[in-house]
């Protein structure tokens, strides 16, 4: 086993370099993983472009699958040569009030992987057992990648959504995570519609599950929603506090607007537009390892997945410029040696 490894770290907002770190034992209450994908998702950009405290130089990338190949002392409940994912939260404390109170994705000593550790943009990763995710066996390394973040985000959102089968669910914005908000939508036996700005998203709205497709540049889509009755929940995934205030009133009294999109924008919503009808806006952040294992199995289950284009560990600088740029459909994932789909490089 080399004594070496290679990660592509970023050493100042917007650079990355190419190095070869020495190998380490994990600390206690730590494993050792082999990386075999890393998705490359839109909240990289707050390791490389330094949005978050970041000490340099930091090895981005929190949608990490890989192999443990070696445990820190006190770590029970996982083995060597076992399958297992990261995600954004790194892993909780066990002590805080929030987490002696079962919340830990709030825990107070939360640290996110790629920001307050190295990420998975290596061929190795050392992680908290407390943030670790079991991945099935009937998902690839490269398709369960983005299931651990942008999976995550959507599934937990809409499996803790007050909607029950039969309802009318919308998601708001078919990119990295309303692509994904909509398959599980439909496959959790809601009536799905699909919003996004253009006639040119309505087929691949349709074979991506949604019953509905609201063209927002064509027509008002709150009208639209309540048109079809008016929905019990909308998945906010596109960043922006003016879409989430054009498709509020769509909901149906009792309904939730439910933001898993961040961005720096305000979001103004009347408070008549609350009051009458008893609509709630909600913000959802990832979740909990347990729910972690349940996306996977569902969407192993489901045979739900992201679409995503795999690309070796090296060019991750191109693959995170083409998802910045938009240009990625939909989901990057970066795939290093440790895996069976690491492409053959020309000779």
């Amino acid at each position: 086993m080399s004594a070496m490894y290679k990660a592509i770290q970023v050493t100042k907002p917007g650079e990355f370099a190419t190095v070869m770190k020495p190998l380490v034992e994990p600390g206690p209450g730590q494993v050792r993983i082999r990386v075999e994908a890393c998705g490359v998702c839109h909240s990289d950009a707050g390791t490389v472009e330094g949005s978050f405290p970041i000490s340099w130089p930091r090895v981005p990338g929190h949608e990490v699958v890989g192999r443990i190949d070696a445990l820190g002392s006190g770590v029970q409940g996982w083995a060597v040569g076992q399958r297992v994912g990261v995600g954004f939260l790194g892993g909780s404390c066990g002590y805080c009030e929030l987490c002696r109170d079962g919340d830990l994705v709030n825990c107070r000593n939360q640290e996110f992987t790629g920001i307050h550790s190295d990420g998975g943009y290596a061929e190795v990763i050392i992680a908290k057992a407390t943030g670790l995710v079991r991945v099935p066996d009937d998902l690839s390394s490269a398709d369960a990648a983005p299931l651990l973040c942008a999976g995550l985000t959507t599934f937990n959102a809409l499996r803790n959504a007050p909607a029950k089968a039969g309802d009318l669910v919308a998601v708001l914005g078919i990119g990295g995570l309303g692509h994904l908000g909509v398959k599980y939508a439909r496959n959790m036996g809601f009536e799905v519609a699909a919003i996004a700005r253009g006639s040119n998203t309505a087929e691949l709205a349709k074979k991506l599950g949604a019953h509905h497709y609201i063209d927002s540049a064509a027509t008002d889509p709150a009208a639209a929603l309540q048109a079809l009755g008016g929905a019990k929940v909308i998945l906010i995934t596109a960043s922006g506090g003016n879409t989430v205030a054009a498709t509020f009133k769509g909901l149906r009294p009792g309904g939730v607007s439910i933001n898993v999109g961040a961005g720096p924008e305000p979001i103004e919503i009347t408070s008549p537009d609350l009051i009458f009808g008893e609509r709630k806006l909600a913000g959802s952040l990832t979740g909990n390892p347990a729910a972690g294992d349940a996306t996977l199995r569902f969407s192993a289950l489901s045979g739900v997945s992201a679409m995503i284009e795999t690309v070796p560990l090296e060019e991750a600088p191109a693959a995170y410029a083409k998802m910045m740029a938009g240009k990625a459909r939909f989901r990057m994932v970066l795939v290093t040696k440790n895996g069976s789909t690491y492409p053959e490089q020309p000779k």
